[in-house]
């Protein structure tokens, strides 16, 4: 099972050029709003039309641009689930599972009453969708795609209009649902958090091209790129001087740090995570910077501080969760804090 997508597509000033090949069972695709990640999912699904390239998905061809192949919607064994599942808002659970279906009446019902049960909606489906909650209609829409039998499933921004509780809960029971689907299943997202649980592979999309891709887990310690770790969520990012193959200086943040590795070529910028920073009570060490606290954040369960740095430049992130809190409130604020060198970015 591989997906291949080379993807060209120009609507206005915008140009989508994106490549994604991947074995992987759960893909996401990571970028901002209007960086292109909707646009990337339609045009694998072929219900947007593109200027030109090749995809590929399930050992199936679904379109290329060199041989004039476009396979419809209908007939690419696709499964779209949309941002607001697009339930027909006047047909009844049955029939929205139903839709689509081609057999007689009475199999595609009793097709459907397998999968109505399969994700435990049996009693729900004389009810409209409007009488049911959002974790009910998702799977409702989950049961739609899955009677089809896709070769892969598109998920865009399934969780995005809900709320923190609701978001963490469905997007369990999403993963609950999908345990048994054999096929590929992508997820596109602005939202890392949902990403780094969900997908094995992830593609990082900015501006309509994919700037950086790799397992999820390694991409998220080493994005390599600047705007991949900003959205990967590293909150610290300077702009870096490399003076020898193991000093550097972060010149956003006045300081010189030595690392006992080479130094990658090409680095341009330096990244640190807000949580990583190790606190130093007394005298500088090496990798160090002062606490010069300018603002305070006191959150439920951490609380945020922000690290005068240059004048002129912005303040660096310390976050401090847990055991680390409570040191903190015993022992006071750090003199310094250290730069773990195992934790910096090296970024391009």
């Amino acid at each position: 099972m591989r997906l291949s997508a080379d993807i060209h597509k120009r609507i206005g000033s915008f140009e989508l050029n994106v490549q994604i090949k991947s074995d992987a069972s759960r893909i996401g695709i990571l970028g901002a709003s209007g960086s292109g990640k909707s646009m990337t999912l339609r045009s694998i699904a072929g219900i947007e039309d593109i200027d030109s390239g090749r995809i590929e998905a399930g050992g199936k061809l679904l379109y290329d641009s060199a041989s004039g192949i476009s396979l419809r919607p209908q007939k690419r064994r696709v499964g779209y689930m949309f941002q607001n599942y697009a339930l027909f808002p006047t047909m009844t659970v049955m029939q929205n599972v139903m839709a689509g279906l081609k057999g007689s009446r009475e199999e595609n019902r009793e097709k459907a009453s397998v999968m109505l049960s399969r994700f435990g909606l049996d009693s729900y489906e004389s009810r409209l969708p409007g009488e049911l909650s959002g974790g009910q209609q998702q799977r409702v829409a989950l049961a739609r795609i899955m009677i089809t039998e896709p070769e892969i499933i598109l998920l865009d921004e399934p969780f995005s209009a809900l709320d923190g509780y609701l978001r963490d809960r469905m997007q369990m029971e999403m993963l609950e649902m999908l345990e048994d689907y054999t096929g590929q299943v992508v997820m596109v997202s602005h939202s890392r958090d949902e990403l780094y649980r969900f997908s094995e592979e992830l593609f990082v999309l900015s501006a309509g091209m994919i700037i950086a891709h790799g397992k999820t887990r390694e991409l998220f310690r080493d994005p390599q790129i600047a705007e991949a770790a900003r959205l990967t969520g590293c909150k610290n990012i300077s702009a870096a001087r490399v003076i020898d193959s193991q000093t550097a200086e972060a010149v956003d943040w006045g300081i010189k740090f030595r690392v006992s590795k080479d130094i990658p070529a090409g680095t341009n910028y330096i990244g640190y995570r807000a949580h990583a920073f190790e606190p130093v009570w007394g005298g500088m060490e090496a990798n160090c910077i002062k606490t010069d606290i300018v603002r305070v954040d006191d959150l439920p369960f951490e609380k945020n501080y922000y690290i005068r740095t240059l004048p002129g430049k912005d303040p660096l992130c310390w976050f401090v969760q847990g055991e680390e809190q409570a040191v903190v409130q015993e022992k006071g604020i750090p003199d310094y804090l250290r730069l773990s060198e195992d934790k910096i970015l090296f970024l391009k």
